[in-house]
């Protein structure tokens, strides 16, 4: 069992940011219409996920520090 609840949230968020790259490069790499219209809002997608991922590890370091 986790001891806190931000080792589950910083797991699922480093699983999405992984995601969601990988169908950022997908896009990227198939081109096309797909790729024109999908790549670039997957890659910013990929950006607003990382910043919420890396709030939650700096949220949990915090936590553990103070518990």
């Amino acid at each position: 069992m986790p001891s806190n609840p931000f080792d589950i949230l910083a797991f699922v968020a480093v699983g999405a940011v992984f995601v969601i790259l990988c169908f950022g490069i997908y896009a990227l790499f198939k081109g096309g219409e797909y790729g024109r219209s999908n790549s670039n809002k997957f890659m910013r997608m990929r950006v607003l996920v990382q910043f919420i991922a890396i709030i939650l590890l700096c949220a949990g370091y915090w936590w553990k520090q103070n518990a």
